[in-house]
Formats: C-alpha cells, sequence, structure tokens
C-alpha cells in the first residue's frame, strides 16, 4: 500500500503541474534537419521565398519567416511586412513561421521526406500560434492543415461560392490530410485599437505514408476559410520538436521538486514510527 500511495501521489503532482504520461504509439515522422527554420539563405524577418529555409519549397505569397532573437525588427510584432498585434509567446524560441490563413492569399509550404513505410502512420509535432493584422479587429480563428502525399505542390484550397470551403491534394487523391486543433483570436478593441494573440501551444496530429517518398505540406487555414479581408495569421515552428519544449517552466520544476521532497519526508517519518513501534 504505500508503493501504491507514494506512485499514486507523484502522479497527482506531475498532473497539477501539467505533466501528462502516454504511450508513443505511432513512430515519429523522419522530416529531417532545419525543423526550426534557422538554416536560411537571409535572415528573417522576411517572405519565406527570399529567407527560403534550407529544405523547404514552396511559401507565395503572404507567407514570412520571423525571428524570437530580435523582437523589434525580425519578429511578427511590430516587424516589417504584415504587423500582427503580439508576437506567439511561449516556451519556444527561435524561427517561426507567419501566414495569412485567408484563402485569397495563401500558399502551402513543403518539403520531400524519403525512406517512409507505406501504409504507416506518422506522429507529427509541432508549436502553433495565432493573431491578426494590425489594423483589424474581428474574432478570427486559425489552424494549420497537415498532408503527407506525393505531390510537391502540396495543399490547395477549391472557392466554392464566396468561401473556400474545402481543401485538397490535388496532385495525390489519396494524401493523408489532417487539421490542427482550432485556435480562435478573441475580437480586438477598435476604440483603443488593440487585438489579441494566442501563444505557442504544442499539438500533435497522425498521417500515413502513402509511398515510401513523401511531401509534408502545411497551409495556413483561417475562419474556416472565408475569404473576408480580417485577416487570421497563423504561426508556425518546432516541426518534430521535443515534446513540450522548455515546459514545465521552471516554478512548475520547483513545485514538483517540493512535492518529492515531501514525499521523502513522509517515507522517513513512517520508517520511523515502524522502528519506534518494533
Amino acid at each position: 500500500m504505500r508503493k501504491f500511495y507514494l506512485a499514486s501521489t507523484c502522479a497527482a503532482i506531475a498532473l497539477s503541474v501539467g505533466w501528462t504520461f502516454s504511450a508513443q504509439a505511432n513512430p515519429v515522422l523522419p522530416v529531417g534537419t532545419d525543423l526550426d527554420f534557422t538554416n536560411t539563405a537571409t535572415s528573417p524577418k522576411g517572405p519565406f521565398t527570399s529567407v527560403a529555409p534550407v529544405g523547404w519549397t514552396g511559401g507565395g505569397n503572404l507567407i514570412f519567416i520571423d525571428s524570437t532573437s530580435i523582437p523589434g525588427a525580425q519578429a511578427a510584432s511590430p516587424g516589417t511586412y504584415i504587423q500582427t498585434y503580439g508576437n506567439p509567446s511561449g516556451s519556444y524560441s527561435g524561427n517561426y513561421v507567419e501566414a495569412d490563413g485567408n484563402p485569397s492569399f495563401e500558399n502551402s509550404f513543403s518539403r520531400l521526406l524519403t525512406g517512409l513505410t507505406v501504409g504507416q502512420t506518422y506522429q507529427l509535432s509541432f508549436y502553433q500560434g495565432a493573431s491578426q493584422q494590425v489594423g483589424f479587429y474581428g474574432l478570427t480563428t486559425n489552424q494549420w492543415i497537415v498532408s503527407l502525399g506525393t505531390s510537391a505542390a502540396g495543399l490547395a484550397t477549391a472557392p466554392i461560392g464566396g468561401n473556400f470551403d474545402s481543401y485538397s491534394d490535388p496532385g495525390d487523391p489519396h494524401a493523408s490530410i489532417v487539421a490542427s486543433t482550432l485556435m480562435t483570436v478573441p475580437a480586438g478593441n477598435p476604440t483603443a485599437t488593440t487585438g489579441n494573440v494566442v501563444g505557442f501551444s504544442y499539438v500533435s496530429v497522425s498521417v500515413t505514408a502513402d509511398a515510401t517518398s513523401d511531401y509534408l505540406s502545411f497551409l495556413a487555414w483561417g475562419d474556416n476559410g472565408n475569404t473576408a479581408n480580417l485577416p487570421p495569421m497563423a504561426f508556425l515552428a518546432g516541426v518534430n520538436a521535443p515534446p513540450g519544449e522548455g515546459v514545465p517552466e521552471p516554478a512548475s520544476l520547483a513545485l514538483f521538486g517540493v512535492g518529492l521532497a515531501g514525499l521523502g519526508a513522509i517515507a522517513r517519518r513512517r520508517r520511523g514510527k515502524r522502528s519506534t513501534s518494533s
């Protein structure tokens, strides 16, 4: 019973500081190197095609590579080009993608993966965040559409009426396509000329290979395909970064340490009582 008590208490403390324990059912997708977009032709902030992160292709129109290293010059806010109301805060640091999720202006970006097993489902994790372009204040939603297929062109949208209500991989009808967790950016305050930002969160998706060599593609998907120029801005960073990079924060680690110390004290007192009663 003592062992069970200690184990259950440890689990309770771990849950209280945000730690989770889960089995990795699927292998990690072998994405390769430069998953944080830091190996580039030119320095951020700049258009995806100009900064040219190594190994990635596509990314035309309103997609940029930003950086957390010099917030005033290279970040999404204030920065140059499309300015957002804030930079995606969180445990991640490094370069990141900033993409307009309005389907009238978006493109996907991709990289070729090799050595895959046909029919194998893989786990892919990354950091995502969201905001809105300065000067706009309506509520927006954002998420990333991820595909794994044989088409180098990657993902594309299809117009239906006034909205782009669907997306697909036109070069590969058998591509595996999934959507990340939906992010909601609350409406801003036009009177105070302020908006909102959703900080980085760590998300995971599962994709299945349909060839030994497939293209991994990302597409920013804002407001469920609505073309109204709000516009929704999505952030992407740390593709296949370690789970919870930088998490738990130091305060949580300290709390966990205090909890372990307390458990040690309990165990010592129980041993002392047992010795006294012997």
